[in-house]
């Protein structure tokens, strides 16, 4: 479960851009499949910031000072990032208030520096990444060596005076800091600096329809999808033909006039447009001028993160100044709620106020925020870290290689809303006095009566991919499940190579291990006092015997860390059934969301859905793809049709004796494409030898690039019109070209080694990578001549391919039949292969990039390189460790918020991110929306209670509880159902109603759905529809029906 959609999408490849090329025809274009570095290809921060920019990246020394849970959380993030080199710096020692959310240090490290004890296991996160520690003084002098330098543990005057410094060397600069449930982060990356790409999103391209020769040229595109342009952007042409003066030509920017049409330049002067052409967005460099600190501070410029608390910045900035300026005078901070140092940080404040001169002067301080600002100063909680530190750690990057937009200067975030409901509660500083204990800095903010109930809950985690790492490591830190309680972790996946860079509690020597239990082990490690079971299940109707009544009703939450929608959705249900919260939360490259579902006040995962992903239309794929993304789509589809289901099928007849029943039952023109496969593999192309799979994969590539190819053209030629007279090949119809096939041309002969050696795996034979040998067989391989043939029906439309689908031909059909060889003469097992993405050694992925890259040959499509084909091809998520952090520092809070019994919806936070713009975006959750039938009002998590057994210990008939629905609720039931069995309905046969009427409800259930009711079962779920009184129909809730 490595990853998570950020909405409820099932997510397909990325956006459908669509793109054109020079390619010439008789050279073949060799992309490079050989393999990126290590550190490269497992790293998905490549997907989010592409090549360019990782480049970089690797480039970049940072420093961080300051290796409290804040430093730790942010050199975690860039260490997973891949920047050169990091250095952790600390002159300070491990303190008990540190452990509870610095968690690379144990118990046993207290008193030792926090530097060196965190060094070695920040090492381990990444092996391409140079980690070492200095514990020295920062002087300017030392601070030369870097390119990022990170501030998280400073004083006032040590920001002040290294800001400068930066500020006049070119050394970029990120400060960060938190206090409680307050947080504050500052960039300045110096006079200039060129930011590359501002939102990190696909570039745009339309197809043109028409051009204008005018001043300014109109362009109009078709009119299958709005263009998505905005005024101001930059676009370039390509394959125009007529005004060919646009192809190529430098990046002009434009003024939308509408959906689907635009302006450029002054196009007077140019040729006559004829046809054709594609216009591509062009990401121009922007160039932004930061100040430094000390001036910034006077005239401070805030990104909001919450606009619900517009004027929250302004007193933050002058509320850490005041916390500075405190530990200065006293050596120390404000002690945890303690109302004499609240009174004099707010002395402070004022003063620090009526000294201000530029715009950092607030009108009129917030008393109540600056006094809680004291209160909680001493506090230090993982989540508030995580966050911060998530958002740190993408500032880094964006320092280091000049993608996405910086902070623009200064962030201030606080989660208030965390701490008890009403105003009048105030803790006391007895119960928030340092216990010399690892929740020291939690309890500072919350309490001991907190920290003890935080220990006592019992929490299931679904997932242990990326959030689900994330969020064990803040159970761990703030105790969760240790003093009575326990966390359930359950993950059914095993670790892959691909998950390190993102999953941060596994490691190299972790690889084929379970996924929950290696994330619980690591965990123990960091709080040794929870408790953690580690399950291996997959949650859905086939684990309920497990996750029974008994198992739900002993929670007391729910944590979702899934990526996909069907199991979200599943949760989902289950939590509404059995009233418990569910903390929900997904992401997608920078951009983050979390939203909490709280019983009988908010609305529910489900209640609000996602329109349906776009798909490509199957003609598209067949004979007219114009983008990579067609091609990609094409060769996968390719790899699963002759690598897994043709020997699945084979094996199938081999092995199942209603296999031939099962297929003749197939609609359309299925049973006859089916049983073809299987005669290909049993017979026609059944390989005995390792030439023989060359052999074939030869004339398959024939078949499939330059046969189909000239069937397709002689069908309809280059010059075919339409019959409305327009040219046939337009548009988005691209015209392509057959291949000529040439040992010399090494993506040919890459197609031909991947094809053989999956082709030789499906039948058991020894493969080969020695491609002088290929070569040598390939010179003996006969190729027959193709000549296309008259009376072959290729379609145009989707619509065409239907309405012929359901004409069979059934002498073909039992041609077949009668040509199978049985079963019995084949002695041997043909094995089916799964697509495995991650794995540069098993030809997938090559054969993949050689497939699609030949068939854009085709059609004159630019190629795209191994890295960008995995990406669509795998349909890979980016999950990236910055995002994902931040993103659980906001479960976290949330999860606070439950664990103290909130009830007011407004205090809950829905929250989404994207940390690329950077946008910040929280709304109160929706209430579950209310229904009414008669005077009764009900949401999504009301029922009707209905005890299946009667005082006499017989069960209720149907008739009892149609009667009971009656009397007791005053409904009328016209129809009930259980699942997808239809128990009663008004309309039904009279003798099955008969019948049905005296039978116990159970019965009934068992007798429809033909199944037997497990042990595990102690109610059942039926639904209604239902009249009232006056025989108009209302929606009424579903029953929960006890029958233990």
């Amino acid at each position: 479960m490595s990853s998570s959609p950020l909405s409820k999408k099932r997510r397909l490849s990325g956006t459908e851009t669509k793109t054109g090329s020079h390619c010439s025809s008789s050279n073949s274009v060799r992309t490079d499949l050989s393999h990126t570095p290590a550190n490269v290809s497992a790293n998905p921060f490549i997907y989010v910031l592409g090549h360019e920019a990782m480049k970089r990246m690797q480039c970049s020394n940072v420093l961080i000072s300051g290796m409290r849970g804040l430093g730790v959380e942010i050199a975690k993030n860039v260490i997973l990032g891949g920047v050169k080199s990091v250095t952790v710096h600390d002159e300070g020692v491990a303190e008990w208030r540190d452990l509870s959310s610095q968690f690379y240090l144990r118990e046993e490290d207290l008193g030792k520096n926090r530097a060196e004890v965190s060094q070695s296991r920040l090492a381990e996160l990444n092996n391409y990444v140079s980690v070492t520690a200095y514990t020295g003084a920062l002087t300017e002098d030392y601070l030369t060596k870097f390119q990022v330098v990170v501030l998280t543990n400073s004083s006032l005057e040590e920001q002040q005076h290294l800001g400068e410094f930066c500020h006049t060397t070119g050394i970029k600069l990120v400060v960060a800091d938190t206090r409680g449930l307050f947080g504050q982060l500052f960039c300045d990356f110096g006079e200039e600096m060129a930011v590359y790409d501002t939102n990190g999103e696909q570039p745009l391209s339309a197809m043109i329809s028409m051009v204008t020769k005018d001043n300014p040229g109109v362009i109009t595109c078709l009119d299958e999808a709005r263009h998505g342009f905005e005024s101001g952007d930059y676009v370039t042409f390509t394959e125009v033909q007529g005004m060919t003066e646009l192809n190529g030509c430098k990046p002009v920017e434009i003024k939308v006039l509408g959906p689907y049409t635009f302006s450029i330049c002054d196009t007077t002067g140019f040729s006559d447009y004829i046809r054709g052409g594609i216009v591509s967005q062009v990401k121009m460099p922007t160039i932004i001028r930061f100040k430094s600190i000390t001036s910034s501070m006077a005239e401070p410029e805030f990104v909001m993160t919450d606009f619900a608390k517009f004027d929250r910045p302004g007193q933050m900035h002058i509320g850490f100044q005041a916390i500075h300026a405190f530990q200065k005078k006293h050596s120390r901070l404000p002690a945890p709620w303690s109302q004499a140092d609240g009174d004099e940080l707010l002395t402070l404040a004022k003063e620090l106020n009526s000294a201000q001169t530029g715009s950092a002067k607030v009108e009129q301080l917030d008393e109540a925020l600056i006094k809680k600002m004291s209160y909680l100063a001493a506090g230090d909680l993982s989540p508030v870290n995580a966050f911060i530190g998530g958002v740190a750690a993408q500032e880094v990057m964006k320092a280091s290689t000049g993608k996405f937009m910086p902070v623009m200067q200064w962030l201030y975030f606080d989660a208030l809303e965390c701490l008890f409901e009403g105003e009048e509660v105030l803790l006391t500083e007895e119960e928030c006095r340092p216990r010399d204990c690892r929740y020291d800095g939690q309890i500072a903010v919350f309490g001991e009566k907190l920290q003890k109930t935080l220990g006592k809950q019992r929490y299931f985690l679904v997932g242990a991919g990326a959030i689900g790492c994330e969020l064990l490591k803040n159970f761990a830190m703030i105790g969760l499940g240790t003093e009575g309680g326990e966390v359930i972790v359950t993950d059914m996946d095993t670790i892959e190579k691909s998950n390190l860079n993102r999953q941060f509690l596994f490691r190299p020597s972790d690889v084929t291990k379970m996924k929950s239990d290696t994330a619980a082990a690591a965990v123990k490690q960091m709080n040794p006092s929870i408790k953690i079971i580690a399950h291996q299940n997959r949650v859905g109707p086939e684990t309920e015997r497990v996750y029974d009544d008994d198992f739900f009703e002993n929670l007391d939450g729910v944590a979702n860390a899934l990526d996909n929608v069907d199991a979200r959705m599943y949760m989902d249900r289950r939590c509404v059934y059995y009233r418990k919260p569910l903390l929900e939360s997904g992401t997608l490259g920078t951009k983050g969301n979390i939203q909490v579902v709280i019983p009988f006040l908010t609305e529910s995962y489900s209640s609000s859905q996602d329109p349906p992903e776009k798909s490509i239309p199957i003609c598209t794929l067949k004979n007219f793809p114009n983008a990579i993304e067609h091609t990609l789509q094409w060769a996968r589809d390719e790899f699963e049709g002759l690598f897994k289901q043709a020997p699945e099928n084979a094996m199938q007849y081999l092995t199942d004796p209603k296999f031939m029943e099962r297929t003749l039952k197939l609609p359309g023109a299925q049973p006859v494409e089916v049983l073809e496969a299987v005669y290909k593999s049993v017979v026609t192309d059944c390989p005995h030898s390792w030439a023989d799979c060359v052999a074939w994969a030869r004339n398959h590539w024939q078949c499939q690039y330059s046969n189909n190819i000239r069937q397709l053209l002689h069908n309809f030629p280059p010059d075919q019109l339409t019959s409305s007279g327009a040219p046939f090949w337009s548009g988005p119809k691209r015209c392509p070209h057959p291949l000529e096939f040439s040992t010399s041309n090494d993506l040919h002969v890459d197609y031909v080694v991947a094809g053989a050696n999956l082709f030789a795996q499906t039948y058991g034979l020894k493969g080969s990578t020695d491609r002088a040998g290929v070569i040598k067989i390939l010179q003996e391989v006969k190729v027959p001549t193709f000549i296309p043939r008259s009376g072959v029906k290729i379609h145009v439309s989707d619509q065409e391919l239907q309405n012929s689908n359901s004409s069979v031909d059934d002498s073909k059909l039992e041609e077949l039949k009668s040509q199978l060889p049985t079963p019995e003469a084949f002695q041997f097992k043909l094995s089916p292969i799964d697509f495995e993405k991650d794995d540069d050694t098993n030809f997938h992925m090559d054969f993949i990039v050689a497939a699609s890259n030949l068939r854009a040959e085709n059609y004159d499509i630019p190629p795209a390189d191994r890295h960008k084909s995995k990406l669509i091809a795998g349909k890979i998520i980016p999950a990236i460790a910055t995002t994902t952090s931040a993103v659980v520092g906001l479960v976290c809070l949330e999860l606070f918020k439950i664990i103290q019994g909130h009830k007011k919806l407004e205090t809950f936070k829905n929250g989404f991110m994207n940390l690329a713009l950077p946008f910040f975006a929280f709304s109160e959750p929706i209430a579950a929306p209310k229904h009414k039938y008669y005077e009764i009002d009900w949401t999504l998590w009301d029922r009707f209670e209905v005890k299946g057994l009667q005082p006499s210990g017989e069960e209720m008939t149907l008739r009892q509880f149609l009667d009971y629905f009656k009397n007791e609720h005053k409904l009328e039931i016209t129809m009930l159902s259980q699942g997808v069995s239809m128990l009663y309905s008004f309309f039904m046969p009279a003798a099955k109603l008969k019948e049905r009427l005296d039978l116990p409800m159970t019965e009934i259930v068992t007798k429809v759905s033909k199944k037997k009711l497990g042990k595990h079962v102690k109610a059942l779920v039926f639904e209604l529809c239902c009249n009232d009184q006056s025989d108009e129909d209302v929606e009424v809730p579903y029953v929960r029906y006890t029958i233990r």
